[in-house]
């Protein structure tokens, strides 16, 4: 079976409609910028905006109504501080979208949704320290897989440590710097990542610190409350200016990669090489950026199935040589090319940007917070062409409410794509709680399958293309526990000849599909081992399906 792949070749482009979307927000002159979030805080269906702004202006919420937005009083008491980060968080897995806020200058605030969008501060009961710590970013993930999300605070003090708050799954929080081996007295922080770096199922930490006498620290998680510093040994120590911390498999091998900004000279791209280690390749793969970078975010923007690059700066084009931002196009072979023609005017000195997707047409838009008493940008997408797209949107049921933490991987004639959920991502910003796939000209995915924090696996088969698939934990047929998945081996996958089955089940049968779901060969065994002989099959992708006597997992098939 031959098939033959193209995708449809488009000029990615971008226009400001934050005027036209009614959006006419100012928000002062802050140092080192606000944040901005591109989040459904309403679980209505639109992403919403939330903007951070500067003493004496109120936080933004911006509703997003069919592609417009509205100004919307959420009632929050004493709305006029200065704060950083804005989070839309699920702390109780209650459904809807509670609020966190961090401040350099005031204390860090909670908020509970009560219901209907209505938000009571529970900071002084929530165990939270009531003092200033100077904190930038906050990153949410669940460390110890209890199905409550924690948080990171990066405090930018060198006398204030970073802070690990333990979710206790009533409302209230555990500082546990000390018992999980957060060990730091300060390190001039500005944000940080929940991210699994050697997909063992756990979250680990990378932490952004400012100047150089500060290298950046990655915390590995390991799998009992507790942490071990492997900047070193590693390879992510780097001495920087870091700013922003982005996450995303920009090379689609199944292992996540991180993006650092910084000052001149450039900025990191963290190559993971799937043994536990990073190789910075930001000069070969052309993303140094020549100007002090801030947030970056990585999206598909032409939905052609590789993931292109943006990049905010601290300048506004008015000097020569520094860009003004950077939007790099993936050339799908670990280089990218800048293209920013695709963001024209993008004259503005900029901090925090986030993704999200104004008018769900499954092409992803960006937001940018702006300060010298300019409007943000709203990049809308612009890109003519005809590529097609997939969303995605979990539920935890085992695992916390949003699904933070899940690995999403895409298959589509052998070709995979993977995404990690994150909150609290790059600088000061949270993008939408979607997940954005761009498939090109192909109409159907293989499979999808979710691997959530609790181990629990669930994989979904000929998905049509150009939807939002809202997947809720466990509900697929084939859903696996770690259990079941580590009971059945299949090996070598792709395979030449000899395929070999082995589970600490008894196999009853073996099923061999095509990508038509045709039965290519079936065997009735009565076995824990099985050898199938396969050196005569065609080329190409098939599905195997393995029964036993408590389960039936099917799984893609490569023949080389």
């Amino acid at each position: 079976m031959l098939f033959i792949i193209t995708d449809s070749f488009s000029q990615i482009s971008f226009e400001n409609l934050a005027s036209d979307s009614g959006i006419n927000v100012v928000c002062g002159n802050t140092l080192f910028g606000n944040g901005i979030t591109f989040y459904d805080y309403d679980n209505d269906g639109w992403d919403d905006i939330t903007i951070a702004s500067a003493e004496g202006d109120p936080i933004r919420f911006l509703k997003n109504i069919n592609g417009n937005f509205v100004n919307q009083n959420l009632n929050i008491n004493d709305n006029n501080w200065k704060n950083k980060q804005i989070n839309w968080v699920d702390i109780d897995n209650d459904g809807d979208n509670d609020l966190f806020i961090t401040s350099d200058t005031s204390i860090n605030r909670l908020f509970k949704n009560l219901g209907n969008m209505i938000l009571e501060e529970i900071t002084g009961t929530s165990g939270m320290l009531t003092e200033v710590l100077v904190t930038y970013g906050a990153s949410w993930g669940d460390y110890n897989n209890d199905g409550f999300i924690d948080v990171f605070l990066s405090n930018r003090d060198t006398t204030i440590p970073n802070v690990l708050y333990k979710n206790n799954g009533n409302n209230t929080f555990t500082l546990v710097n000390s018992e999980a081996g957060i060990i730091n007295t300060g390190m001039l922080s500005f944000c940080s990542a929940f991210f699994d770096y050697n997909n063992d199922g756990y979250q680990d930490i990378y932490v952004a610190n400012d100047k150089v006498e500060y290298t950046n620290t990655l915390y590995k998680n390991n799998g009992n409350g507790t942490f071990t510093d492997v900047s070193e040994i590693s390879g992510t120590d780097i001495a920087i200016d870091a700013m922003s911390v982005t996450i995303s498999d920009f090379n689609a091998d199944g292992w996540m990669d991180i993006y650092v900004s910084n000052d001149v000279p450039g900025n990191a791209l963290l190559k993971n090489n799937g043994d536990g280690t990073f190789t910075d390749i930001a000069e070969s793969s052309q993303t140094t950026a020549n100007t002090v970078s801030w947030g970056a975010v990585f999206l598909d923007a032409d939905n052609d199935s590789d993931l292109d690059l943006y990049v905010s700066a601290e300048h506004d084009g008015t000097i020569p040589g520094y860009l003004s931002s950077a939007f790099y196009e993936n050339n799908n072979d670990e280089t990218f090319n800048l293209n920013n023609a695709a963001v024209p005017d993008d004259l503005a000195i900029s901090y925090s940007n986030a993704i999200g997707d104004i008018d769900n047409d499954g092409y992803p838009e960006i937001a940018v917070n702006n300060i010298n008493h300019n409007n943000i940008f709203l990049w809308k997408n612009t890109t003519a062409t005809s590529n097609n797209w997939l969303k995605v949107k979990l539920e935890g049921t085992q695992s916390n409410r949003n699904g933070i933490g899940s690995l999403i991987e895409i298959s589509i004639n052998g070709e995979k794509q993977y995404r990690y959920t994150l909150c609290g991502e790059g600088y000061l910003s949270q993008n939408s709680a979607t997940e954005f796939f761009g498939i090109g000209t192909r109409t159907q995915i293989d499979y999808i399958k979710v691997k959530w924090l609790s181990g629990v696996e669930d994989i979904l088969y000929n998905v049509n293309a150009n939807q939002l698939l809202n997947i809720t934990e466990g509900s697929s047929t084939l859903s696996l526990s770690d259990n079941e998945l580590n009971s059945l081996k299949v090996y070598p996958n792709p395979v030449s000849d000899m395929l070999y089955v082995k589970s600490i089940n008894l196999i009853k049968k073996i099923i061999l599909y095509n990508m038509l779901g045709q039965i290519i060969l079936e065997y009735k065994v009565n076995l824990q081992e099985a050898s199938i002989n396969l050196k005569m099959l065609e080329k190409g992708v098939y599905f195997l399906e393995t029964q036993t006597d408590i389960s039936t997992e099917i799984i893609e098939l490569i023949k080389r």
